[in-house]
């Protein structure tokens, strides 16, 4: 299901056709501090390496970012080290050229900062990730209206107070998506993302899964990103290192629910998930099924 407005999206090289299947996001952390544990900011190389391997393994676009956004409550800071906008982008524009350079599928970058995204987009990016929804930078909406590219728009808060979750959840990204329009970004480049991880406890987290069917009432495309994050070490009282059948289950289940993408660290093992669930879910079938 999608945006009514929009039946596809064009990002960069790529065309997203909602409800068709379920689209794999890969994730490059070129930071020091991920939370995921794969962190990449002094090895620049291994980085790109890494979103080949992803586009190989299936990934429909590679999202690198420059900045942990591992939640701890930090106003706008979302917990990680303070960053920089000039250290942000010696971390992400030399990775993101050379990712371009090599790889076929459309590139997002992961900020919410304006001046990075405006470099990043002028450099060929093909979509904006804003984990703050356009709230943390009062420049980002016009630089995505004039870049003319995708946008995701993610629920975020500083704190864990709701009156009613998913109500809050759906009035603070409608906010959003009026900021946007505001500035002129077009609604089939709107996609929204619940915010898994941020400003929500674990109950909060396993809530919104279940009830993830109740944003489609948005009418936009969706992204769920769950990978290895801590509500599944809570559940399941595991590492990080050890969330790949945990992220797998919410993966499914976010499909069931709806999600248009899924924003994962390990593609190969979630493409797979991915295309079982679109199976089931969405009629899906392989260009051989008939063969």
């Amino acid at each position: 299901m999608a945006n009514s407005q929009s039946p596809e999206m064009h990002c960069g090289p790529g065309t997203f056709r909602w409800g068709e299947r379920t689209y794999v996001m890969g994730v490059v952390n070129v930071t020091p501090d991920s939370f995921s544990g794969d962190g990449l900011a002094h090895n620049s190389k291994a980085a790109v390496e890494l979103a080949v391997r992803m586009e190989a393994e299936g990934a429909d676009i590679i999202d690198i970012g420059a900045v942990s956004t591992r939640p701890a409550g930090r106003v706008y800071g979302a917990g990680a080290d303070v960053v920089s906008t000039e250290e942000e982008l010696e971390r992400l524009m030399p990775v993101l050229a050379e990712v371009m350079a090599r790889v076929g599928v459309p590139v997002s970058v992961d900020t919410y900062k304006a001046e990075v995204a405006r470099q990043a987009v002028d450099a060929g990016a093909s979509m904006v990730n804003d984990v703050w929804g356009l709230q943390a930078d009062p420049g980002m909406a016009p630089v995505v209206a004039r870049a003319g590219v995708p946008i995701v728009l993610m629920h975020n808060q500083t704190n864990y107070r709701y009156g009613d979750l998913l109500a809050d959840l759906k009035d603070s990204l409608r906010k959003s998506v009026v900021r946007a329009a505001e500035a002129g970004v077009v609604a089939g480049n709107i996609i929204i993302d619940p915010g898994i991880g941020f400003g929500k406890t674990a109950d909060h987290n396993l809530e919104v899964l279940r009830r993830l069917q109740e944003l489609r009432a948005m009418d936009y495309p969706v992204l769920v990103g769950t990978s290895r994050k801590s509500t599944i070490g809570r559940v399941l009282g595991l590492p990080v290192e050890e969330r790949l059948e945990g992220t797998a289950a919410t993966v499914a289940l976010s499909i069931a629910g709806g999600a248009d993408i899924v924003r994962v660290h390990d593609v190969r093992e979630m493409v797979r998930v991915a295309r079982m669930s679109d199976a089931i879910v969405r009629g899906w079938r392989p260009d051989n099924w008939d063969a």
